[in-house]
């Protein structure tokens, strides 16, 4: 396919969700006097939309592998991190409603910022360090206590396709605080909507669920280990292409105590 034919097809998309945005904002407040369930729900339609646009317009498509491996019960999901995809798909195709820990002025940006607003989502400055990381505890304790998810990426920022950044302990201390499994996830979603670039490529996104990981008996670094270990070692089973050229491989992660 042509670098034009990408183009406009990549703009077509932009024009459809920049516009699915602008209407379905102000309808968001609409949903705040409902129920949470309902508000999430409705709120999350605009989730929807965006990968069903993503996969007819840009040709992305997504397969899930190891579905069966989410729990029924409290979870830190911790996952890969490449692109802006991951953060709206998870939204809408988790079993349970997911907060996120993001920077707090993602909820000033108009519109986008509007809607989530209106979830229980957890902002944090992370100027504050100690403090922020205080109010994750805190907030995602109950959180999880009222049968929410909680989903970070570790490595804080998008990855480039190939590359490893390094991972944070935020999300494996909140997993040992709470005592709550972690759920690693591996995904590939750079490959066809790459960090800041504007071209989306057709092709089939993998998203790799691990199975839950018991926080017990380890240490926040023991466990975030073996988060990076399944997750980076998956990521060579879902794009091994990418990593072809790689002399050694990671090697795989311990068992969960």
């Amino acid at each position: 396919m042509s670098r034009t034919i990408l183009f406009l097809r990549s703009l077509l998309f932009a024009l459809l969700i920049t516009l699915a945005t602008v209407v379905w904002a102000p309808l968001c407040f609409l949903f705040a006097p409902m129920s949470y369930p309902n508000r999430y729900y409705w709120t999350s339609r605009w989730n929807v939309f965006v990968i069903w646009a993503a996969k007819v317009v840009c040709g992305i498509r997504y397969e899930i592998r190891g579905y069966e491996n989410l729990p029924d019960g409290p979870a830190v999901l911790l996952s890969k991190h490449q692109s802006a995809w991951e953060t709206i798909f998870y939204l809408c195709a988790m079993p349970r409603p997911l907060v996120y820990v993001f920077k707090k002025e993602i909820t000033y940006i108009p519109f986008f910022g509007w809607g989530i607003a209106l979830l229980r989502m957890i902002p944090i400055d992370r100027s504050k360090g100690k403090d922020a990381m205080a109010r994750v505890i805190s907030i995602g304790r109950q959180r999880l206590a009222d049968g929410q998810w909680i989903i970070m990426f570790p490595e804080g920022t998008r990855s480039a396709v190939g590359r490893q950044g390094k991972y944070k302990g935020g999300g494996a201390r909140l997993a040992v605080e709470t005592n709550t499994q972690v759920v690693p996830i591996a995904m590939n979603s750079g490959e066809c909507w790459p960090r800041n670039a504007f071209i989306k490529k057709p092709g089939l996104i993998t998203v790799s669920i691990g199975k839950p990981i018991s926080p017990e008996g380890l240490t926040p670094g023991e466990l975030l280990q073996q988060v990076e270990t399944w997750i980076e070692s998956e990521m060579r089973v879902i794009s091994p292409a990418v990593y072809a050229g790689e002399k050694q491989p990671v090697p795989q992660a311990a068992p969960a105590k």
